[in-house]
This record gives C-alpha cells, sequence and structure tokens, in this order.
C-alpha cells in the first residue's frame, strides 16, 4: 500500500480557512503578485509555491477569497488548457516519441497507454465542469513538445 504523506516533502497545507494573525498582506497586494507572477511567465502551482516561500503567504485563496486560477481569468491570463493536462499531454507526446526511436520497449508502449488513459478520464471531468469545450479531442499524433 501507498503512504498516507504528501508530496515530495511530505508537506500538508494549512488547516484554518482564515488568514494567521501574523499575515499582513492586503487582498489587492496578493493579486498584483499573482498577476505580476504569471506575467512572468510561472505556471499556477509555480506562483502558489513561490508566494509560499518567498513572500509567506499561506494560501491564496485565504488571502484573497479567490483561487489562483480565478485570479488569472479575471485577468485574461489563465492558461489555455489546465495545468495537469497539459502536463500528461506533453508527457505522451515524450513518450510516443521514444516509443517511436525504441521500437521494442514494450514498458513504455504500456506507459503511454496508461497516460492516455488519465488524459483521457480528465479531460472528459474538464468537459463536464465546463473548463474544456465539449468537442475538444486528445489527437496524439497532433501534438508537439513545448
Amino acid at each position: 500500500m501507498p503512504k498516507k504523506e504528501k508530496g515530495k516533502s511530505h508537506s500538508t497545507r494549512p488547516l484554518s480557512k482564515r488568514a494567521p494573525r501574523w499575515f499582513r498582506y492586503a487582498p489587492e497586494e496578493v493579486e498584483a503578485l499573482v498577476v505580476r507572477l504569471a506575467k512572468e511567465g510561472n505556471p499556477p502551482s509555480k506562483i502558489g509555491i513561490i508566494l509560499r516561500d518567498q513572500y509567506g503567504i499561506p494560501l491564496v485563496k485565504v488571502a484573497t477569497g479567490k483561487n489562483i486560477n480565478e485570479i488569472l481569468k479575471k485577468n485574461n491570463l489563465a492558461p489555455s488548457l489546465p495545468e495537469d493536462l497539459e502536463v500528461l499531454l506533453r508527457k505522451a507526446a515524450r513518450l510516443r516519441i521514444h516509443v517511436e526511436k525504441h521500437k521494442a520497449d514494450k514498458y513504455n508502449k504500456r506507459a503511454i497507454l496508461l497516460v492516455e488513459s488519465k488524459i483521457h478520464r480528465l479531460s472528459e471531468y474538464y468537459k463536464r465542469k465546463g473548463i474544456l469545450p465539449q468537442d475538444w479531442k486528445y489527437t496524439p499524433l497532433a501534438l508537439s513538445i513545448t
């Protein structure tokens, strides 16, 4: 059985849904930081890590009442695809390139199947939630690594 520890550093999110007493940033300042970091080219997950590590902001939602993606959408900086889906698409493209070179690599042929299964499940979820358009379809050959 897998361990119940969280993440690489075994970190957990803060329990409280309110800002701590020592927190001194105004919501407008936090939103401005999120927008600035997004304009520098950071994805939403990295923005959260930078805010936590460099600015001492435990959670953006606690500070502003909105999550990072909502702030980015409001400022027209949201990515076209959700970040987790984009990472899976890049991984599938890398695996396809590898398998084209090494046709006998059965382990990575199976890895492509598993990754594409995750892509299909995740895309169905995002279609249901209205994040992806209903006509969005995964096509493995049309992808390129960026």
